[in-house]
């Protein structure tokens, strides 16, 4: 008896399980168009690299959301998380603190209608404290505690072969789960710093806490994003690194995660009038940010902040503002960027890759010729967060458009900025100085730094699975 799939019209549409944390299918508004079908077997090679027969009729899904981005029908969208901050809200018992990634702040507006690029951090700020944030956190300082992290982890593998290079960049959970689902045997390169979200909800829950005076317990921790995949990361159980400090099973260090568009939903629910809201700042402790947190919202900038601070941790002496605060081979919006970086008497070869099938056909590129690398920034999502899965949709003609417009507002405000690297935060030196110790210390080991599992068996038999061989993909070639 041949193998029939509980999902329809496969060919035209991306079969989403039921149980999926992040994304939601509402199959009464699905219109069939293909964009979804395209997104994810074409953009993101996920679709068509998997054989439902062998998975057990399960879906293969990262949880980047670009099914979503897509859907021009509502059709396919995140699932949403908001009644439970709005709950938290209320709840006079809960301390609710809210950190926002730095893709927002230049994402947000187009739902208000500004400009696509417009960065508008002081009212993104001021909007959240209107809705009844208790704090607002920067996870730029996340960004910039991932740095200290991930370019000392860089230096050990570098310069003393601790661990394997190419080392690849850990901040996108779409990427991480790709890596442990299709090419398993790479996770051991994956950066073991978390991300920077995870990396300052930990913070948040111990060094924030303490400083607050605040039991980490009645703490709400709700993260607003551009990406539906971390709804999928801040549940993966090996992320809980506040309750492991405190020895509370209870405590998750990121509670919610709340995407762009679910911002902008949770504004006109509660009639608060986005452009009307005053400024505001953020609160102190991990509130305070580099230039080199900031770009981490855009493909290239993990690269070129980690490369700012690589260069002063192994030569001792500030990177010049040319070409170290500014590294154009990087940036752009080619899918696959490579630059050769002078640091000391090293040269480092660096690759910038966004987009998962440019991911997927670089690694097969990388084991087939023997490529080799030092350092690899990867990014699910084209344009990297800032065209993440939860962003205001635009229409496909104009989606690069879009985003090479919010990339520059971010590189703008970096350009603009007096503090150009992670190391040089104040807040960064102070909680390493009052808390951490030092990077790869023993605290930060156990706060900071994470695992990764093989998720291969998830497809079942067939691990080869391409296009042509998916009996359920349009290019399948039948023998």
């Amino acid at each position: 008896m041949s193998f029939e799939s509980r999902f329809q019209h496969i060919d035209r549409r991306v079969p989403i399980a039921e149980d999926n944390i992040a994304i939601i299918h509402d199959l009464d508004k699905c219109k069939n168009c293909t964009l979804c079908r395209r997104a994810c077997a074409d953009v993101m090679s996920v679709l068509d690299y998997y054989d439902l027969e062998s998975t057990g009729d399960n879906p293969i899904c990262i949880h980047c959301g670009q099914c979503a981005a897509a859907c021009p029908f509502g059709a396919m969208y995140e699932r949403t998380e908001l009644d439970e901050v709005k709950a938290a809200i209320a709840d006079p018992n809960k301390i609710v603190v809210i950190q926002t990634a730095p893709a927002v702040r230049v994402g947000i507006g187009e739902e208000f209608g500004y400009e696509p690029g417009t960065y508008l951090e002081g009212k993104m700020v001021g909007a959240l404290r209107a809705l009844g944030a208790d704090y607002v956190v920067d996870t730029n300082f996340g960004a910039d505690l991932t740095i200290m992290e991930e370019a000392s982890e860089l230096i050990e593998r570098v310069l003393h072969g601790h661990g394997k290079l190419p080392q690849f960049t850990s901040c996108c959970p779409a990427w991480v789960k790709f890596c442990e689902t299709y090419f398993p045997e790479y996770t051991s390169h994956i950066s073991t710093t978390r991300s920077c979200i995870a990396m300052e909800a930990a913070a948040l829950k111990t060094y924030f806490a303490k400083n607050m005076n605040i039991d980490p317990a009645n703490i709400v921790s709700v993260s607003v994003a551009p990406c539906t995949a971390k709804k999928f990361e801040i549940r993966r159980p090996e992320q809980n690194k506040s309750a492991e400090y405190w020895g509370r099973d209870d405590l998750r260090d990121t509670d919610y995660c709340l995407t762009t568009r679910e911002f902008a939903q949770w504004l006109r629910d509660e009639n608060v009038d986005f452009t009307a809201v005053e400024d505001s700042e953020f609160d102190k402790y991990i509130g305070a940010a580099s230039g080199g947190g900031v770009i981490f919202g855009n493909t290239g900038g993990v690269m070129e902040a980690a490369m700012r601070t690589a260069y002063k941790f192994i030569t001792g002496k500030e990177p010049s503002p040319e070409p170290l605060t500014k590294l154009e081979a990087v940036r752009g919006m080619d899918g696959v960027k490579e630059a050769e970086v002078a640091i000391g008497d090293k040269t480092l070869k660096v690759a910038v890759v966004h987009g998962g099938k440019n991911i997927r056909d670089f690694l097969n590129e990388m084991k087939a010729n023997g490529k080799e690398y030092d350092f690899v920034e990867m990014m699910a999502c084209r344009g990297g967060c800032i065209g993440g899965g939860g962003q205001p949709r635009v229409k496909m003609p104009v989606a690069d458009k879009v985003k090479g417009e919010r990339i520059t507002g971010l590189y703008n405000h970096d350009a603009a900025m007096k503090l150009r690297s992670s190391y040089e935060n104040p807040e960064i030196k102070a909680i390493y100085e009052d808390f951490l110790g030092h990077p790869l210390g023993e605290l930060s080991e156990q706060l900071l730094h994470t695992t990764y599992v093989d998720r291969s068996g998830d497809l079942g038999v067939r691990k080869d699975v391409t296009p042509e061989t998916c009996p359920t993909s349009p290019k399948f070639k039948k023998d």
